[in-house]
């Protein structure tokens, strides 16, 4: 046992003590002391002749002190006495250190050609001549190993050469090579795609991926090359030439409208309602799915409504209605009445209707969370009733019976807003501080932003006449009545012209001037946020709402340009950054990131 015992000691102390001379050679070799280093790794080398890494630290420390005859001494001996084709590698590059490519070239074609007979060198060749920054001769070992195995599969390396050497359309060619033989890596390929083009699909990259790609599908009748197409093509925001990719993948398949519903989706979210609109109808003339084909309806009354005008609005309740007697016994039509109980209450100002409907649709059998959000729906329409209390009743209700859910710290940051728009602050900043450790980061960052608005103008007047009239007027956004919120915004401005608030009053109205697409105003409320409150917590609120106005609606992308690099570079801690990166990026014209 005590032999035991010393031989365990002995080993570990063996082990420890050459981990440090390890440590320290390396450190040696960072801090350029090489001649340090060089009597460390001799002696690690003495003490393990067999590790590779202290060969090429002996070989890498010989070549900075330029002793490049001891390297070629050293290699030769090696290679005479181990067949290791790197070593001929090293050796190589240790003459090209010389000016002497000749010799070096030899070395290099002597590894590649044992490629030949021995074709499992072939990923330790190619890495080797990487790891050099010999590109080409890894580009040469890589194909040969595939020539002579067409098992191998090194295009994925390949790719990544040509993409270092800007061989773009090489580049692209080689990823979806591997692609098509390893799908799993699709998203990956994708990613490294993202990285070369851009939105703008008249950019010469967009248009060598788009032309390999159209090639493929000429040459063999693989859905991949549509998806990848498809793919391109929502990069590119051309969502029209993507439903056409999709609807060629459904009709070869005939399985799942899964991607083209994800397609209409993504249009929505950009706000091509035209063209999301012909998906949804699209999913509905060709699935055989209630639940696709009600959630399809569904989407499309979303957007008719946030397009219609109120000329308009009976023609929708009618199609909700009928929709309803048909789907409606359906629990998959809950998220239908929903919509229809808020379409009720926000839009024909039925609000005594909606929440009858709701009231009775709770009844059904649905599940706690599909209970929650018409619990939900029906707090908001109390809430614009401004019937608080009862609308509170149903918010805490919420979070009783599905504690720390998202839905749960939604309805408490709707408890928090409520107590705020009745003035009782306190209350509200009670549940704002709890929320401010939320999961869901919207509704964490929501909290803060309102607690912030609270805490900052609460002390300024002990009456709080400003906050609360700022309140009512976030109350009339709510209950669009955007006319009156502005002008109660405006007596804000003319009368509490010292307090806090009016940075705020400044900012809510310029949002809702930009509802109204009175963008002019919008601007001159802004530009006042950042010439008079540049040191405020809302100068980048503005900055990047100014961006906004002429990106989105003024089509002025140099105006827009500067104010998301004022954001970029004088604001990096804000919650637009990111976003702002992106556009800027986009109306430069770079890659996509």
């Amino acid at each position: 046992m005590r032999i035991l015992f010393f031989l365990l000691f002995f080993t570990s102390s063996l082990v420890y003590s050459q981990n440090y001379d390890a440590a320290l050679a390396e450190e040696y070799f960072k801090n350029g002391e090489f001649e340090k280093a060089l009597i460390s790794y001799k002696k690690l080398y003495k003490n393990n002749s067999s590790s590779l890494t202290y060969i090429y630290k002996l070989v890498k420390t010989h070549q900075q002190l330029e002793q490049y005859k001891e390297v070629d001494t050293f290699l030769k001996a090696l290679i005479q006495n181990k067949n290791y084709p790197p070593l001929t590698i090293e050796l190589g590059y240790n003459y090209a250190l010389q000016n002497d490519s000749i010799t070096a070239n030899t070395y290099y074609n002597k590894a590649i050609s044992t490629i030949k007979d021995t074709p499992g060198y072939a990923s330790t060749i190619g890495r080797t001549f990487e790891n050099l920054s010999l590109l080409d001769h890894a580009i040469t070992a890589y194909t040969t190993a595939m020539e002579v195995n067409p098992e191998f599969n090194f295009n994925m390396q390949l790719a990544r050469i040509y993409g270092e050497q800007g061989d773009i359309k090489n580049m692209f060619t080689k990823y979806i090579e591997f692609g098509a033989e390893n799908t799993t890596y699709l998203n990956n390929i994708k990613r490294e795609f993202s990285t070369f083009i851009s939105e703008d699909k008249d950019q010469e990259n967009n248009k060598i991926l788009r032309l390999i790609l159209l090639k493929k599908i000429q040459e063999s009748p693989d859905v991949l090359w549509n998806e990848m197409l498809s793919w391109l093509f929502i990069q590119q925001k051309e969502y029209n030439k993507a439903f056409a990719q999709e609807k060629a993948i459904y009709k070869r398949e005939m399985e799942s409208l899964d991607r083209i519903e994800e397609l209409a989706k993504i249009a929505f979210n950009q706000k091509e309602n035209d063209i999301a609109k012909s998906i949804f109808t699209y999913i509905i003339d060709n699935t055989q799915n209630l639940d696709l084909k009600i959630n399809a309806h569904y989407n499309i009354l979303n957007i008719k409504t946030q397009e219609a005008t109120t000329k308009e609005y009976d023609a929708i309740a009618q199609e909700y209605e009928q929709l309803l007697s048909e789907y409606g016994g359906l629990l998959s039509a809950l998220d239908l009445k929903i919509a229809y109980g808020h379409f009720l209450a926000f839009y024909l100002k039925q609000t005594d209707k909606a929440i009858a409907f709701l009231k009775d649709t709770l009844k059904s059998n649905a599940s706690k969370q599909k209970i929650a959000e018409i619990k939900l729906e029906l707090g908001d329409i109390l809430v614009l009733e401004e019937k608080f209390n009862e609308a509170l009743i149903y918010y805490t209700q919420i979070q009783r019976s599905l504690k720390n859910s998202t839905i749960a710290q939604e309805a408490r940051f709707k408890v928090a807003k409520t107590s705020y728009y009745k003035g009782d602050f306190k209350w509200a900043e009670s549940q704002l501080k709890v929320l401010q450790a939320s999961t869901s980061q919207l509704t964490a960052n929501d909290a803060l932003d309102l607690k912030l608005l609270i805490g900052d103008n609460k002390l300024e007047d002990s009456l709080q006449l400003g906050l609360k009239r700022y309140a009512k007027a976030d109350l009339l956004q709510f209950q669009n009545r955007n006319d009156e919120a502005i002008a109660l915004l405006n007596d804000i401005l003319n009368q509490h012209q010292s307090e806090a608030i009016i940075p705020q009053a400044l900012l809510k109205q310029a949002q809702l001037f930009q509802i109204k697409k009175q963008y002019d105003k919008a601007l001159v409320n802004y530009q006042r946020i950042i010439t008079e409150y540049s040191d405020g917590i809302l100068a980048d609120d503005a900055i990047y709402g100014m961006a906004l106005v002429y990106d989105r609606y003024l089509d002025q992308p140099e105006k827009a340009k500067s104010y998301y690099e004022n954001l970029l570079f004088n604001h990096q801690d804000s919650i637009f950054f990111v976003e702002a990166r992106k556009r800027f990026r986009a109306l430069r014209g770079d890659a996509i990131q």
